[in-house]
């Protein structure tokens, strides 16, 4: 007969085994689990592969869940990523060279769009008939996006930096209001503000186009992402490209519903098409980098180097090569 001591050893043996099979069974992803993806994005068309993607639920066609929050600007996306609270990110290439110069871990893993329709708007009573005549004028911009090279850009057309101007800065749905107070004499915003900007002026409106600058809208991974999610978001970019393609109102209407009344029909029905849209990675985004890295490091004093071997270190062409090998053509 066994001894009290005995059973009762035995008795908390197998509870403890009970206990641990139950944890073990509760830990971790259960079998069959899909990889949960973050991605932080914004909702300015050049990221409209991302909304189509989520609205049509091509995510999980490819066995992954992806969780898209939105951010004001490229520049907040990137912060997400950066501060840990997104594994991927749909930015502008100013942000992600300057986090590169200022030493960030960061990864490019496609360029998804580009953009070239830009202009700078004013007032008519400012008499800014061309970018000579912003010397010594007030210019609203929101700094640290695409949209502040877009400008330095303008300048440089005219032979100006931005010492020669009074640089504001402000929010992309600020500029519009600086302007109707007289706080400043013209700005640069975001596209999605173009209207907003006429509509508030009437009368006193005025532009001036430019097309000097071709901003791309780059998806971006933290180093904890992995390559697997990584190939398998560019995979369902690349289906909702296709779409997009294929049939551009529903891919309008798509982006539309995303943006939860962010962004207005006329304006994507107006500038969705000015979007060239398709995941690459060639030697003229390369280029483009260099470009903007030698900027932010004059205007910013930014420490990190602008060779070109520097930054290509920062391209991350594997998860692209893997789903579209031709796409990538730098080297």
């Amino acid at each position: 007969m066994p001894r009290p001591r005995a059973v009762a050893a035995l008795v908390t043996a197998a509870l403890l085994c009970a206990l641990t099979s139950a944890c073990a069974a509760g830990s971790g992803p259960a079998a069959g689990a899909r990889p949960a993806v973050s991605l932080a994005a914004s909702d300015y068309l050049g990221g409209a592969p991302v909304h189509v993607a989520q609205e049509r639920g091509l995510w999980s066609a490819e066995g992954i869940d992806v969780a898209v929050t939105s951010r004001p600007t490229g520049r907040d996306a990137l912060n997400a990523v950066l501060g840990g609270q997104a594994q991927l990110g749909v930015v502008g290439d100013l942000p992600a060279v300057t986090a590169v110069l200022g030493g960030r871990e960061l990864r490019i893993v496609a360029d998804l769009s580009r953009f070239s329709d830009w202009r700078l708007l004013t007032r008519t009573d400012r008499r800014i008939t061309d970018f000579a005549a912003l010397r010594g004028r007030k210019i609203g911009v929101p700094q640290g996006t695409n949209v502040e090279y877009a400008l330095s850009r303008m300048l440089a057309t005219a032979h100006l930096t931005t010492a020669d101007v009074t640089v504001v800065n402000l929010a992309p749905n600020q500029v519009t209001s600086a302007l109707a107070r007289g706080d400043v004499d013209a700005g640069v915003t975001f596209p999605s503000f173009y209207d907003a900007a006429r509509t508030t002026l009437g009368d006193r409106y005025a532009e001036l186009p430019f097309t000097g600058y071709t901003a791309r809208t780059l998806l971006v991974a933290a180093p904890k992402a992995t390559d697997e999610t990584t190939t398998a978001v560019l995979r369902a970019l690349l289906k909702a490209q296709r779409e997009i393609t294929a049939d551009p109102p529903a891919a309008r209407k798509a982006v539309l519903a995303q943006s939860k009344g962010t962004l207005q029909a006329g304006y994507a029905d107006a500038f969705q098409p000015r979007y060239d849209y398709g995941a690459t990675l060639t030697p003229e985004l390369l280029a483009q980098l260099e470009q903007a890295a030698a900027w932010s490091k004059a205007a910013q004093g930014l420490p990190g180097s602008v060779d070109r071997a520097a930054l290509l270190r920062h391209l991350h062409v594997e998860p692209l090569a893997a789903v579209d090998p031709a796409a990538v053509t730098v080297r």
